[in-house]
């Protein structure tokens, strides 16, 4: 149902699209009949939204970003996969993001307050936290699962299924194919941990915080045992400190490894 908008004569809103409240739609953009819009957001010119595609309140999406298209996975056949992004979010020029598949969750999730900068690609069954940012040209392949606060440099692509975790940098122009822990920074072609996050973990926690952080780092990363079983420990010594939980879990249900080199991990 169409309301309170501004949308351009040119625009195509094919039947059954959902336009909420206060919406701008620009020139020559093609919005399919199963997407819904809700309030607040701004479409610039030449963009395209198609497939069961939900965009949430106050986003704004730039020129030639293609947003619910199939996913580029030759399994798919068809079937009814998702694209949900929430509030407050920027996608830049030329970004695209695809639904999920029948062999993943179903769906793509993207949360609030993140921003997307030029030719960003999501790929189908991803999760992106809140508060991130992926820098141009950042490429995430299918099943990557991100959490808060995280920032891709520009040229980097990251391999499906990596996981990241909250409060991590991965440096522009590297290339991701293990999982980096909750505010680590990894650099490099095949990426490696080069240390911490200093810079966000101030904005996000306590000196006490860091200082306990930065400890346990010490400890699971400069170990002469395997890191796995260091993170067993630290949570055995620990139990009820969150970071210990947040960051030793996260290592022990790891699937693709931690790229880090024994006495590598700087101050």
């Amino acid at each position: 149902m169409l309301g309170q908008q501004l949308i351009a004569d040119t625009a195509i809103i094919k039947k059954g699209a959902k336009i909420g409240a206060d919406v701008e739609i620009g020139d020559f953009c093609v919005i399919g009949e199963n997407v819904e819009i809700k309030a607040g957001s701004k479409l610039y010119n030449n963009v395209t939204i198609l497939g069961d595609t939900q965009i949430g309140h106050n986003n704004t999406i730039f020129p030639y970003a293609v947003l619910g298209t199939m996913p580029q996975d030759l399994k798919y056949s068809g079937e009814k996969v998702e694209l949900i992004i929430g509030d407050n979010n920027l996608i830049r020029e030329h970004c695209m993001i695809n639904p999920g598949t029948k062999g993943g969750i179903g769906k793509t999730l993207i949360g609030d307050h993140n921003l997307l900068m030029a030719y960003v690609h999501v790929a189908h069954d991803c999760i992106i936290g809140n508060h991130c940012i992926l820098a141009n040209n950042a490429t995430l392949g299918g099943h990557v699962v991100m959490g808060d606060h995280i920032n891709i440099g520009g040229m980097t692509p990251i391999h499906q299924f990596v996981k990241i975790g909250d409060g991590a940098m991965i440096a522009g122009g590297s290339a991701l194919t293990q999982d980096i822990p909750p505010f680590c920074m990894a650099e490099g072609n095949r990426a490696l941990i080069r240390g911490l996050n200093k810079h966000r973990m101030r904005k996000l926690l306590s000196h006490q915080d860091i200082d306990f952080i930065s400890q346990l780092y010490k400890r699971l990363f400069s170990g002469t045992a395997p890191i796995r079983e260091i993170a067993r420990d630290e949570i055995q010594k620990d139990p009820n400190n969150p970071y210990t939980l947040k960051i030793c879990n996260f290592i022990l249900q790891s699937e693709r490894g931690i790229p880090i080199k024994k006495g590598s991990l700087d101050d």
